[in-house]
């Protein structure tokens, strides 16, 4: 009889917490006693709306990127991405003192791109309902001699979306389930293992869009379904079909997959605006919204949420919170 290793460990995730440490920010559990006493249940809010880049996204970029060879960095790293990945590959390509060129959807929020290029990353634009963004950034690498970091299809960036998960339970103590958004599904991936490595009674809830549930058909079907390029107002999550490392990793793990509609989505925008006073991105916001819909189902007493990013100009963020939109 022999075991597999998973490629991605909670040993990994550790080691990526001691690379990240000093570099990415230790964001803050946030608590409120109003969502506690609406939900009924001790909620704890894992605040990546406040790491640098304004999202998650810069712990698994940079874990991947200071990983590579001088000689892959004085060459310069390649990524795709709708915003977040985009804006944590530009920064940590300076802050390793290398370049960045991004492939971005046409359609990607102008405050995303403006982020990427302050970086001082490159951007090449591509349409995502006809193109294909991967073999667009793939292209693009093997000709100009880059190193492609993906948004979640590699064990360094799982590895490193994993410790918002490990900080959360350092700091709060074992949950009894963690709610978490789901696009490629690294940031899932990697909580799951961190926080399953460390309790295995933990359920590991992922949330995502109607119109995007890509991973919750895949899973129901035991493989990786595609689904035509999702419309939603959460732009991070609009994804057609799971990694298939990320994937791997989630059939294995998760305990379930829950939807949530855009107008519910804005409606938890609202609330944690309004109540909880932080600014969060559609995409970052699903999780609350699941629980206040009650579709993340009877909650156990101690639950954790990843708030995966707050990256919104102030225009659109005001037009999606505003009544009746």
């Amino acid at each position: 009889m022999t075991t597999t290793t998973p490629p991605v460990t909670l040993d990994d995730v550790r080691s990526a917490a001691a690379r990240l440490k000093g570099v990415a920010h230790r964001t803050p559990v946030l608590r409120s006693r109003t969502l506690d006493a609406l939900v009924g249940a001790d909620v704890h809010l894992k605040c990546e709306n406040f790491q640098r880049v304004g999202a998650f996204k810069f712990r698994g970029a940079y874990n991947a990127a200071s990983r590579l060879t001088p000689d892959q960095l004085s060459r310069g790293i390649a990524a795709y991405s709708s915003g977040n990945h985009a804006q944590a590959v530009a920064l940590a390509a300076r802050e390793l003192g290398t370049t960045a060129v991004i492939v971005m959807p046409e359609d990607a929020p102008p405050s995303k791109r403006a982020a990427t290029e302050g970086y001082g990353a490159e951007i090449v634009t591509y349409d995502r309902y006809s193109g294909d963004r991967v073999a667009v950034a793939e292209a693009l690498a093997a000709e100009r001699g880059l190193t492609l970091v993906p948004p979640y299809e590699h064990p360094h960036v799982i590895a490193g979306q994993g410790t918002a998960a490990l900080e959360l339970v350092e700091d709060t103590g074992e949950l009894d389930v963690l709610l978490t958004p789901v696009g490629g599904g690294g940031l899932i991936a990697g909580s799951a293992t961190a926080v399953k490595g460390l309790h295995p009674a933990t359920r590991v809830i992922g949330v995502e869009p109607e119109a995007g549930d890509d991973t919750k058909r895949s899973l129901e079907a035991g493989r990786r379904v595609s689904i035509p390029v999702p419309r939603t107002i959460a732009d991070g999550q609009a994804l057609h079909t799971p990694g298939e490392l990320t994937f791997s990793l989630n059939r294995r793990l998760l305990d379930g997959i829950v939807l949530i509609g855009d107008d519910e989505i804005k409606d938890a925008m609202r609330f944690a605006f309004e109540r909880l006073k932080i600014v969060l991105e559609p995409s970052g916001a699903t999780p609350l919204a699941a629980l206040l819909t009650g579709r993340a189902g009877p909650l156990p007493p101690r639950v954790g949420l990843i708030l995966s990013g707050g990256n919104i100009d102030a225009e659109r963020f005001a037009r999606l919170c505003a009544p009746g939109d």
